[in-house]
């Protein structure tokens, strides 16, 4: 080994993170050559361009997924996919709920209201033996430290690995939607043909992107070999594109009128939305809608460099994304990162869960879950539908039916009924009726939505205070959550003076159609900001009273200062699509001939030094020379690019000298 001459941080106490990679690996590491720089590389983009005959988008929510495609040959008709079967009463929908069964052997049964109808059908002693999941994408966005091995857990408390179960629904989709394009077009129909994008919140961290592109090549969506099939695409930018869209009488204009109240079966959304009849070509299901290929109306009274929000309020999460309109194309400009966090509408169910522990006991609601799970979604299943009939103006209460086996388990456990539970509770505005049902009055039911409509509130209240975000012309208001009046009518009442705040018709299907179209043009978005601040772990010249004693090196006479976090890019700066940043590096020692680079990011702006707190590794790029020409230059040079865009990020190092070089993709989920 080589011999080390150290002094100060050998013996120190606290150990870092990361040791220095010139002591660890016993290498002598790099050095950079070059101030930092820019490159714009030509030749990134003249990969070849694939061609396929489909784009299917899959939006894959916390409550509820669906699918929806496009033919590449008539891209202005976007298709949603068939009904499904099973749907729940007041609750007309596109969409079926992200639920998934496996059997005792932990195989994929049944999927959305299959799943859920079978699960609920089961014998209660034979029901705890099924693994039944819901809800199960959050868990994605609230672990800190994701890995492939993180687990999910079932109703009956089993643990799966989430990728197995990512990569079940996502083959579950891939396989409906083959089949129904195969029923369409009268053939087989390979996946080769089809280009898939899968959307995801833009608020989650690199890791959750990186897992959802795994779970999908584990469903056989594509491979790393062939990356392009699949396209992860962000949930508010998805919306955006589609909002570029829509003409006026696609959309309700809450500036100019009254909330929409109330919700009924035959009619989605609601009776403000009847005189805006779509004028869209539609197919005896009314799947199809006819994209008009043109700049919709509120488009066109955006000028070159007016911003406007998209606020995507889902079932798990809130994204709100400020963009830019660059003309003449129209292209969009990400001028702020995405910001957001986890206030979507199942922050409302877990507030009814909380009443429901006030009334009964939490040690009885904690039981009733764990032994009588498939009466617990029902619970769930009639609170879901009451919740879409709260609105604010309403004055009569809402019922919810509880199961018998509620009632009955109630009166097992404490030795009194449900009634009695009710009357001595002092929540006074939750009455028991005599038919068996929960009487909400309607400001106990505004008060489960206050928390998680106050959190949606204040953040885009922060937002406004960002000096990117001033003279902002259009809220959008999108995603599943974005139907409930209640949210509409705070949106409205907290910031209907400062912009006009649109709301598409078909909100839930918004983002689905507009990852269609991003898929059959990806490039109609050309910048984004960076989540996270990169750069590489390097050895620089040791220069006393700026770099910390601890970090000194001294090799072969040269004084290094170990563990310098060389920046390529930071956090929320911009970055064009297929950007490509470009900086160069000299071997510590010149003979040296397997140059090893690590690759590191953090949250934060400002980094120094590799192993600072946050600051992870997330790339490793491993070049041999061994065997090359002994006639190389005596500084070797090797060019490591970094190029960024895309949820994915590629990484390169070249020797200029022999232009051997070597690849690798960041990866947060090995590391």
């Amino acid at each position: 080994t080589i011999d080390k001459v150290c002094t100060g941080g050998e013996n120190a106490v606290s150990t870092p993170a990361y040791s220095s990679p010139a002591k660890s690996l016993g290498d002598p590491g790099i050095t950079p050559l070059s101030p930092s720089h820019i490159a714009k590389d030509s030749d990134a983009n003249d990969a070849v361009e694939q061609s396929f005959l489909v784009v299917v988008a899959i939006d894959f929510g916390t409550t509820s997924s669906g699918y929806a495609y496009s033919f590449t040959k008539e891209p202005e008709c976007i298709h949603v996919m068939r009904r499904w079967e099973g749907g729940d009463p007041g609750v007309s929908n596109q969409k079926t709920p992200t639920t998934i069964l496996l059997t005792p052997e932990r195989k994929f049964h049944s999927f959305g209201y299959a799943a859920r109808d079978f699960y609920h059908d089961l014998d209660p002693n034979e029901s705890k033996h099924w693994l039944y999941f819901e809800k199960f994408k959050m868990k994605l966005h609230t672990t800190g430290n994701l890995t492939m091995e993180t687990d999910l857990t079932a109703a009956n408390g089993k643990k799966v690995k989430a990728l197995e179960i990512f990569a079940y629904a996502l083959q579950f989709f891939k396989e409906q939607a083959l089949k129904e394009l195969s029923d369409q077009t009268g053939s087989e129909f390979e996946n080769s043909e089809v280009r898939w994008v899968i959307t995801v919140p833009a608020i989650w961290k690199q890791p959750a992107k990186q897992f959802m592109r795994q779970a999908a090549y584990k469903a056989g969506m594509a491979t790393p070999e062939n990356p392009e099939q699949l396209i992860i695409a962000l949930e508010p930018e998805a919306a955006s594109i589609y909002c570029r869209k829509l003409r006026l009488h696609q959309m309700i204009d809450l500036s100019s009128k009254a909330p929409v109240n109330g919700y009924n079966a035959s009619d989605t959304v609601g009776a403000g939305f009847t005189q805006a009849k779509e004028h869209v070509r539609r197919n005896r299901q009314s799947r199809t809608f006819l994209v008009e290929n043109v700049i919709g109306e509120i488009w066109s009274e955006l000028e070159e460099g007016d911003r406007y929000i998209v606020v995507d309020s889902g079932g798990g999460t809130v994204d709100l994304t400020v963009h830019q309109i660059r003309l003449p194309e129209g292209h969009l400009k990400e001028l702020y990162k995405a910001t957001g966090g986890p206030h979507g509408s199942v922050g409302v169910d877990y507030e009814f869960e909380k009443l429901l522990c006030k009334i009964f006991g939490e040690d009885f609601i904690e039981q009733f879950k764990i032994k009588r799970p498939a009466a617990w979604v029902d619970l769930m299943i009639a609170f879901e539908s009451r919740k879409r009939a709260a609105a604010p103006d309403r004055t009569n209460p809402l019922n919810i039916t509880l199961p018998f086996s509620f009632i009955d388990y109630y009166k097992k456990f404490r030795g009194h009924s449900v009634e009695h539970a009710l009357r001595k509770s002092n929540v006074d505005f939750v009455k028991w009726s005599s038919q068996g049902m929960l009487r909400m009055s309607p400001d106990a039911m505004n008060a489960l939505f206050k928390p998680t409509i106050d959190q949606i509130i204040q953040h885009l209240s922060d937002l406004f205070e960002k000096p990117e975000v001033t003279n902002v012309k259009f809220l959008f208001l999108v995603g599943g959550f974005a139907e409930a009046p209640l949210l509409q009518q705070a949106v409205q009442n907290a910031f209907g003076s400062k912009c006009r705040i649109i709301i598409p018709q078909d909100v839930g299907l918004t983002i689905l159609k507009g990852a269609v179209l991003f898929g059959l043009d990806p490039a109609v978005i050309k910048v984004r900001r960076s989540p996270l601040t990169y750069g590489v772990g390097v050895l620089n010249r040791f220069v006393e009273g700026k770099h910390p004693p601890e970090k000194l090196l001294v090799k072969d006479g040269t004084r290094w200062c170990t563990d310098v976090f060389d920046k390529f890019i930071s956090a929320d700066q911009s970055v064009a699509l297929g950007e490509t940043v470009s900086r160069s590096y000299t071997p510590a020692k010149p003979s040296q001939f397997v140059i090893v680079i690590n690759i590191y990011s953090s949250e934060q702006d400002n980094v120094s030094f590799i192993t600072e707190p946050g600051v992870k590794k997330c790339g490793t790029l491993r070049l041999d020379l061994t065997g090359t020409d002994t006639l190389v230059p005596t500084r070797r040079e090797i060019k490591t690019l970094m190029q960024f865009g895309d949820t994915e990020i590629k990484a390169m190092a070249i020797d200029v000298a022999t232009s051997k070089s070597v690849k690798a993709g960041i990866d947060f989920l090995n590391y």
